[in-house]
């Protein structure tokens, strides 16, 4: 009688120390550092927003108008600022800025021409060449004497961006919407032709 009562609480005792211990609390995650928090987490939000074909389209059109932004030297920047306001992808809207830079060098003359019309002022003859090299190598002597025909030119783009933007978002936007269609009849068509696993009874 007395080995029965003594073999209970030796059984409750084994079974206490052969239990998973779980903590009393509930065990907190780690505290993100000052850098993940502000410097981490940005940039990858940058480069992970912005993939849906609506904001696809919106960043090529967007990231291309601003890329004929016609002041050398401002359209990275431009781009940077607008996909962290607008919330477009910046791997693509800096790879669409790069990529124009032929239609910006050829812009530029455009710009300028436009913006003389516009104003009524005489036609002021300018070489592409010589004014690369001005900048280049005397920038705030470049921009003190062009400032004014400058100004005519950025006048002229923001004219013509909103038609640019317009035309441009109407026909990127087919092309990611006509990728999503093509994945989800190959998903379906693939799901209708795999046979469903039944269990064997």
């Amino acid at each position: 009688m007395d080995f029965a009562r003594t073999r209970l609480p030796i059984a409750l005792f084994s079974a206490y120390l052969c239990s998973p211990v779980s903590p009393p609390f509930p065990l907190a995650d780690p505290k993100r550092t000052f850098w993940k928090r502000r410097l981490r987490d940005p940039v990858v939000a940058q480069l992970t927003q912005g993939i849906t074909p609506v904001k696809i389209a919106l960043t090529v059109a967007i990231g291309s108008a601003l890329a004929l932004f016609p002041i050398l030297g401002t359209t990275t920047i431009l781009c940077l600022l607008a996909g962290i306001f607008l919330r477009l992808n910046q791997p693509i809207i800096q790879a669409v800025n790069y990529l124009c830079t032929p239609i910006h060098l050829v812009f530029i003359p455009f710009a300028l021409r436009w913006g003389e019309w516009l104003f009524g002022v005489a036609h002021t003859r300018f070489e592409f060449r010589g004014l690369l090299r001005a900048f280049h190598e005397h920038p705030l002597d470049f921009l003190h004497n062009f400032w004014f025909s400058a100004f005519h030119a950025i006048v002229a783009w923001a004219i013509f961006a909103p038609f640019w933007i317009a035309t441009i978002y109407c026909s990127a936007l087919s092309i990611p919407r006509e990728i999503v269609r093509i994945r989800t009849e190959t998903a379906a068509k693939t799901m209708a032709e795999t046979p469903p696993n039944h269990p064997i009874p």
